[in-house]
Parts: structure tokens; C-alpha cells; sequence
């Protein structure tokens, strides 16, 4: 199976369990490896048969921010049905990491595989 993936995207959130939270945005970092043939797209050099992960990149800001959550676990269980169902991905590796959640810690967060890798 071939990947395609998206590394550092940062993203402005709303994401947060305390109210303080609530009010404010935060920067998400998100890695996502997608298991992807990209045979058929390099045969006849044609975007429309491609992972864009530029698009890809615009749609993840876009479903967090309409779908806020208070934890980076639901967001990620969530964001992963959304890709996998809109761009119709077999399998997916994504990691939502929150910087400065933790003092001393330079990030903490979930990695999530769904799906079957062929």
C-alpha cells in the first residue's frame, strides 16, 4: 500500500475541557499518514485521481472548527470517520498533538490507526 501524508499541520482551534478553553483558540499539530494507491494518479500524471492533500489540509481545519469538542480523543475518532468516509480513504494513521497542554512537556495528544491497511 502506498501513503500519502500530511506532517506539522498546524491548525486554530476551539478544544478544550475547561471553560477558560471554551473562549479561546488553540494550535493543534496533526500528522496523517493515508493509505492510498498512487498508481493510476503517476501512470497518466492526473491530479484528479490524487489524495490533494492540500484540500485535505483545508477540510481538517474546517471539521474542527465546526465541530468542536472538549477532548483531542473525540476529535480524533471523529476526524478520522470524516476523511475516511468523504475522501473514501481504506486507512489512515493520525495524530493530534496539543502544544503546551503540559508544563515541561512539548506536547501530548493521541495517535489513532482506523481501517485496513491493504
Amino acid at each position: 500500500m502506498d501513503k500519502v501524508y500530511i506532517q506539522g499541520l498546524k491548525i486554530q482551534t476551539t478544544i478544550g475541557f475547561f471553560e477558560w478553553e471554551k473562549q479561546i483558540k488553540q494550535t493543534l499539530v496533526i500528522d496523517l499518514v493515508m493509505g492510498w494507491s498512487i498508481q493510476p494518479a503517476a501512470s497518466n500524471d492526473e491530479l484528479d485521481k490524487t489524495l490533494d492533500y492540500a484540500e485535505i489540509s483545508v477540510a481538517i481545519e474546517k471539521f474542527a472548527n465546526e465541530n468542536p469538542v472538549d477532548l483531542i480523543e473525540t476529535l480524533a475518532e471523529r476526524l478520522a470517520q470524516y476523511l475516511m468516509s468523504q475522501y473514501h480513504i481504506p486507512w489512515l494513521k493520525l495524530k493530534v498533538g496539543k502544544p503546551g497542554a503540559v508544563h515541561n512537556a512539548k506536547t501530548v495528544g493521541v495517535e489513532i490507526e482506523r481501517g485496513q491497511q491493504q
